[in-house]
């Protein structure tokens, strides 16, 4: 559901993963159509760190 998101309304998939200043960079990049595309995949990548980070703070035990 979050990949959706990250494609069609990345600024909104930054406020999900608890970082809202980069949701507002990114609004206002996606407000072009030719940002778009860059917005979108720096969203899907932020997406993917921010699942990376869940993994390794669970593989650690929640510290």
């Amino acid at each position: 559901m979050r990949l959706i998101l990250a494609i069609f309304l990345p600024w909104l998939q930054f406020f999900t993963i608890g970082r809202p200043f980069a949701g507002i960079i990114c609004l206002i990049l996606q407000c072009t159509l030719v940002g778009w595309i860059p917005a979108a995949m720096w969203s899907v990548y932020a997406l993917r760190q921010y699942k990376t980070d869940q993994k390794i703070r669970n593989a650690l035990g929640g510290r």
